[in-house]
């Protein structure tokens, strides 16, 4: 019986990948050459083991060029300001945890994430409605996250002004010669529904009224080839599709 069972998922698991082997008829060879090479006592894949990663064969390491650069961008940003917290507002979880390493991080988020790491906390937070006193947090981030509000994807309401407010908040609980680290998408501009709203240069830098640019960086639509442009020229987002733009502000 136990053969049996073992044969009829191994025959649904080719049934189910059929297609995958006739377009890629190299890697049942490969499957069977390796289980030929095992030898003593080494385990042997079963067919109902077998998950073909087809798309991973590739030349180069393929990655998400916003995802990659901008929480490095923001790292070094938080190294160079040296604050004795980082508080985060709903990031990229890659970059709280790492953080913490070095500097106590306290991670807020619309839906909290039950992280159990050293000199990093996590609680809820409402973007648009900070629980934080005004001028009271030292250095802060919310990356490539404000162009989410108010869309419903997360299961927040639905406020076509979310955004707007999302970002008072950031510019209201900034302490005075704060640092506030900000990514959004950057290029023409646009609301694609429920997924993420697009900005102009332009609008970041007329919402955060109360604040002064100290650098700002690029992620432009073709990063694969230039890489994250530090110190780049604003001029340059107009031309950008689904750019990333990296604002690091400082409150005056």
């Amino acid at each position: 019986m136990k053969q049996f069972t073992k044969k009829y998922f191994g025959f649904l698991t080719l049934l189910r990948y059929s297609w995958t082997i006739i377009k890629h008829p190299r890697l049942l060879r490969s499957f069977f050459e390796f289980r030929k090479q095992v030898i003593g006592g080494g385990t042997k894949p079963l067919f109902s083991d077998f998950s073909p990663c087809v798309h991973d064969k590739t030349t180069n390491t393929n990655f998400d060029t916003h995802y990659i650069y901008h929480p490095a961008w923001a790292t070094r940003a938080v190294k160079k300001i040296n604050p004795g917290k980082h508080i985060d507002i709903s990031s990229t979880l890659h970059f709280s945890t790492q953080l913490s390493a070095f500097i106590t991080t306290e991670f807020y988020d619309f839906r909290p994430a039950n992280l159990n790491l050293s000199d990093l906390s996590s609680a809820s937070a409402d973007l648009c409605n900070l629980h934080f006193p005004d001028d009271s947090i030292d250095s802060l981030s919310c990356m490539h996250t404000v162009e989410h509000i108010g869309l419903g994807r997360y299961g927040d309401p639905i406020d076509p002004g979310g955004d707007m407010k999302a970002m008072k908040e950031l510019q209201r609980v900034l302490k005075k010669n704060g640092n506030l680290l900000f990514v959004v998408p950057v290029g023409k501009p646009k609301i694609q529904f429920n997924a993420h709203r697009v900005y102009s240069y332009e609008q970041i830098i007329n919402q955060f009224d109360q604040l002064h640019l100290v650098e700002f960086s690029l992620i432009p639509d073709n990063a694969g080839e230039t890489g994250i442009l530090l110190n780049a020229d604003p001029r340059l987002v107009k031309d950008q599709n689904y750019g990333c733009g990296c604002f690091w502000f400082k409150k005056g």
